[in-house]
């Protein structure tokens, strides 16, 4: 059977290919033994159990263990590997386009390279390197926007013309590529053998794993820990870590959570013998071609060629979501559809011309699970001691390095550096069953466009989570932004116009409008919408005590606000808070809202842990928020309510009624002009809007979006969390000693900082021009000094009064100070 064809001839090929099967085995209805490799012996207590004996499962294991955990047992229903890691092409690549998952992936490159002498289990690595390939201009720009954002990461990375792409491939038609970006030591490796080796190791390590094994319950008892339920026998522990894979969902379920889980359907195929491929001296770097949305790599003296259908095309186990996943599935597959391959294959016979006469061997089409946005569920639960390694739409490349990080947390009590894009706590209630549906296929069949900054998808959109105020801002030209579920308004599109979303890595159709939206707000004053921000009731006897304890800055009286930030015991910046005291025991606590139940769960846990007599409440849904911001934003409010005619100081809370409506004003301001932000019942925020407007009109109040708002507070030097602190960087890094208050007493972190405060700075956080035509600094992008890599930027921007980009970077202390150049 030969891969030429033309599309009349496809449907007579996938027949034949049918007939064929697959030695991989193509049957659903294949049974698989429940006792095979069964270990007997569950004892009665563990540090930690694991679920799932998947690459995720093994390496946690093997890193507690590794680490020193005494009781670290790992529960397998069936087989090591039976799930979606033993029919996993086995892709191992450097390349990430996430900021700190760059670093999972260079951790596991390091683990599997050395796993092998270190066990004496063979794992099957290919260190070939891979190539992604650019065949249109816009991915040139991609290319050079990731290349800039990775130098400064550890892994090698370089840009390759066609001449040297085809160097690398001799079999490759070059005709239509522009450029490649290539991983010198990216690769494949085997799947069965690495995880085995790793069992092999997790068990040399004291690690016991026992396979056969299934979970029927799970029970959080009031100490905190957890009563497993196996097919062998109870086991009581300290702490549980999902790690099931497609099963995952199912196990959460167990605890009484949930999790947004949906396996897709993914295809790959594998040839017998190309005689081309066999006469090649070398094995080819790994293949990505972007716009065909596949990878291609040698298997053997053959091909092995892996498509990312479509949106439209694409399949996936829709009912093991809304139902179950069916009773004993585990080696299984589902029957190849090539009729979806079709376009794809295409595409790679004009790479590589002689894949076209290549024979199939044999197609595996398995279940890999996706969470919404691809990236994987990696962290605690907010349930007490229940940890996620679930979602891992890459589970070979990312399984040393999440081991490794989990482990670490686990065993040290904080996160060893920020992966906030992972946290399982990313999503709530908001990411309903349709919604993880919608979105999990947009993340399969956009696996490989184009990753644009400010980049907005559109699948389940809107959620439950839109402002009262939602379509009377769509009207007046918003165009809105997604995040943690919520509609923002990103920009507005000025009168007469349509705001169409236009992404580019140049400068693009939303500049002007922004640049309108920052002089209104300096000039005269702008309304924006606030409602996402995550907002949290702590109440009880000890709250100003508790909030003292867990945070850096000295808690204020009643009336009063403060910004301050929560320190983990190495001081590094785990959250930065808002707090304002509206009674002798009541505090409203203002965080991100993308870090909203990442922040709850910490507070939630030190409560829990020091025996703090408080109640923290979730109050991000009920209350909405919108502020009024620039130089006549006090006459506007004055218009509205008599609370804003005399004193209102800044960093001032009141409770005022505004327009009919009782709220809470809080005289702060992220844009660095005057301005309020007004805390009042979500269902009111319409009302309240068309006040603002109204007040405003004669004074010229108008729009103004997250976009506008991010210029001027890097214009005004404000830092932001996420980007210029995180848990890469301790506060003193960050230049936030003025919000951290040393006499007030104890407090987490605080002897870290104590120390700190004796070292001298490795490097230190300043703000950059940015000599640039029309492409602007995003953040994470490389600095360079006489051709070497000196620091890196955090965020940045185009800013409207400097007439220039700006960013924000950490550079090292001798190249944070002004440099002037000299005459001539």
């Amino acid at each position: 059977m030969i891969l030429h064809w033309s599309s009349r001839s496809w449907v007579s090929w996938r027949r034949l290919l049918h007939l064929r099967g697959s030695s991989r085995g193509l049957s659903c209805s294949a049974t698989l033994s429940n006792t095979g490799g069964a270990s007997s012996g569950l004892q009665d207590t563990a540090d930690t159990v694991i679920i799932g004996g998947g690459i995720a499962g093994t390496s946690i294991a093997y890193h507690l263990a590794r680490q020193g955990q005494k009781e670290v047992v790992l529960l397998e229903k069936t087989d090591l590997t039976a799930g979606s890691t033993w029919h996993a092409a086995g892709l191992t690549t450097a390349f990430q386009g996430v900021v700190n998952t760059k670093r999972l992936h260079y951790y596991s490159l390091n683990m599997y390279s050395h796993l092998a002498q270190e066990t004496g289990q063979e794992t099957g690595m290919h260190m070939c390197g891979s190539i992604r390939l650019a065949t249109t201009p816009t991915r040139v720009d991609e290319m050079k926007y990731q290349i800039s954002r990775s130098n400064h990461h550890e892994a090698p990375i370089s840009l390759l013309t066609p001449e040297q792409v085809l160097e690398h491939v001799p079999i490759a038609n070059i005709d239509n590529i522009l450029m490649g970006l290539y991983t010198p030591y990216d690769g494949h490796v085997d799947p069965y053998s690495l995880t085995q080796a790793i069992a092999k190791g997790a068990r040399g390590y004291g690690a016991k794993i026992l396979q056969g094994t299934g979970v029927e319950a799970l029970k959080l008892r009031e100490d905190g820990r957890w009563l497993v339920t196996t097919t062998q026998g109870d086991v009581l522990a300290d702490r549980v870590v999902n790690a099931a894979g497609f099963w995952a969902k199912e196990v959460a379920k167990m605890a009484g959570s949930d999790l947004p889980l949906v396996p897709n359907h993914h295809q790959y195929i594998v040839t017998s013998t190309v005689p081309e491929v066999k006469a090649l001296k070398k094995e080819i770097p790994v293949l990505r071609h972007l716009e065909g949305s596949f990878y291609l790599r040698m298997e053997r003296d053959g091909l092995l060629v892996g498509p990312y259908e479509s949106v439209e095309t694409m399949r996936q186990c829709e009912d093991w979501v809304r139902d179950c996943v069916p009773k004993g599935f585990g080696k299984e597959l589902f029957e190849p559809d090539l009729d979806r391959l079709e376009p794809h294959l295409e595409v790679a016979m004009e790479l590589i011309p002689c894949f076209a006469n290549a024979r199939i061997q044999s197609v595996v089409n398995g279940p890999i699970t996706y969470t919404p946005d691809v990236l994987p569920l990696l962290g605690p639960d907010i349930l007490p001691n229940m940890w996620l390694a679930a979602g891992f739409g890459y589970g070979i490349v990312h399984g040393g390095g999440i081991g490794k990080f989990l482990a670490d947390w686990i065993q040290t009590g904080e996160p060893p550096f920020e992966l906030n894009e992972c946290d399982p706590l990313r999503f709530g209630s908001w990411a309903t069953d349709d919604y993880v549906v919608a979105k999990a296929r947009e993340s399969y069949g956009m696996n490989n466009a184009v990753t644009f900054p400010n980049e907005e998808r559109f699948a389940g959109r809107p959620t439950c989570r839109v402002s009262g105020a939602h379509e009377l801002m769509e009207k007046r030209g918003a165009r809105m932004h997604f995040h943690s579920g919520w509609e923002q308004p990103a920009w507005f599109c000025p009168s007469g116009g349509k705001p169409e979303y236009q992404p580019s890595f140049r400068r693009t159709n939303w500049h002007t409008a922004v640049e309108g939206e920052v002089d209104l707000v300096m000039t005269s004053a702008g309304i924006i919408d606030l409602t996402p921000f995550a907002k949290l009731l702590v109440e009880g006897p000890d709250s100003e005590a508790f909030l003292n304890h867990v945070t850096a800055n000295k808690i204020p009286k009643v009336g009063r606000t403060v910004i301050t930030h929560v320190l983990t015991s190495t001081g590094h910046v785990y959250a930065e808070l808002t707090v304002t005291r509206t009674k002798e025991d009541s505090f409203l606590v203002i965080t991100g809202s993308g870090v909203e139940l990442h922040d709850l769960r910490w507070l939630q846990e030190q409560a829990r842990l020091g025996g703090w007599k408080v109640s923290l409440a979730n109050q991000t849904d009920e209350l909405g928020c919108l502020s009024v911001a620039g130089p006549k934003s006090k006459q506007i409010l004055a218009k509205l309510s008599q609370a804003f005619e005399g004193k209102f100081p800044f960093f001032s809370a009141k409770e005022v009624n505004l327009a009919g409506i009782d709220l809470l004003a809080m005289r702060l301001s992220y844009t660095g002009e005057l301005g309020w932000e007004l805390y009042h019942p979500r269902s009111h925020t319409a009302k309240l809007y068309e006040a603002l407007l109204d007040a405003g009109h004669e004074h010229g109040v108008g729009d103004f979006g997250t976009l506008a708002l991010n210029v001027m507070r890097q214009e005004k030097g404000f830092k932001m969390w996420g980007a210029e602190m995180n848990m890469d960087t301790t506060i003193t890094d960050a230049g936030l000693m003025a919000f951290v208050n040393m006499k007030k007493g104890d407090f987490v972190g605080r002897a870290a900082v104590v120390h700190l405060l004796t070292q001298r700075p490795k490097r230190m956080l300043v703000q950059l021009r940015v000599d640039s035509e029309d492409v602007e600094p995003h953040g994470d992008e490389t600095v360079w000094l006489c051709g070497k890599v000196v620091g890196n930027t955090t965020s940045g921007c185009f800013s409207h009064h400097l007439r220039h980009p700006i960013a924000f970077a950490y550079l090292p202390p001798f190249l944070a100070v002004p440099w002037l150049p000299g005459p001539g």
